[in-house]
């Protein structure tokens, strides 16, 4: 057993029922190949609840200074995370990210790049639609719908995953890529809201 793994299942102990998790629409997910993996972002504990619920291992990118905390960085490193730097465009972050979606794996995406406080679904970053873009993987959005608060109930629900074709035929932007994925998590969060 590998340690992301033995992590996985630790985690999932504690936090399946202390929020009483429910995941929605896992058979949306696609069980092999490259998945964009975009999700709105409510609360700090987001990338191990979608890493858990998730069907298949997930790989954030998350803020280069959390490597940097002794213990934390070393345990994000083995649960597959790579270093971001944020608020400049870190090419090293993005080919990281290309080739993990290339080589058939999961990259999980917060477009909105930080947690929303307001509870309401932010504008995303063009990060999202530049992945989507570049590459031949599945994007799957994700909406996380809380509130985090003990023995109530967190939904995580999958959508089916979006057809990116006709943006890439027609040549759209990554922001405008990114605002579609924005539109399908919010649709999902009024859905099952």
């Amino acid at each position: 057993m590998n340690f992301y793994t033995f992590a996985k299942g630790v985690v999932k102990g504690v936090f399946s029922p202390l929020y009483r998790i429910e995941v929605i629409g896992k058979e949306h997910f696609p069980k092999d190949g490259g998945v964009l993996l975009c999700s709105n972002h409510i609360e700090t504990l987001d990338p191990p609840v979608v890493g858990i619920t998730a069907p298949r291992p997930v790989s954030f990118m998350a803020k280069a200074e959390l490597f940097d905390v002794p213990v934390l960085g070393k345990i994000i490193k083995n649960l597959h995370a790579f270093p971001v730097k944020r608020g400049m465009s870190d090419r090293e972050a993005l080919r990281t990210g290309l080739k993990a979606l290339k080589e058939g794996n999961v990259l999980g995406l917060f477009p909105e790049g930080t947690r929303n406080k307001t509870g309401k679904l932010g504008k995303g970053l063009a990060g999202a639609g530049f992945f989507a873009l570049r590459t031949k993987a599945h994007v799957v959005p994700c909406a996380i719908i809380g509130p985090y608060k003990p023995f109530r109930k967190l939904k995580v629900v999958y959508g089916k995953p979006i057809d990116m074709e006709p943006y890439r035929e027609s040549k759209a932007s990554a922001e405008e890529v990114t605002e579609v994925i924005m539109n399908h998590i919010g649709d999902l969060i009024r859905q099952y809201s």
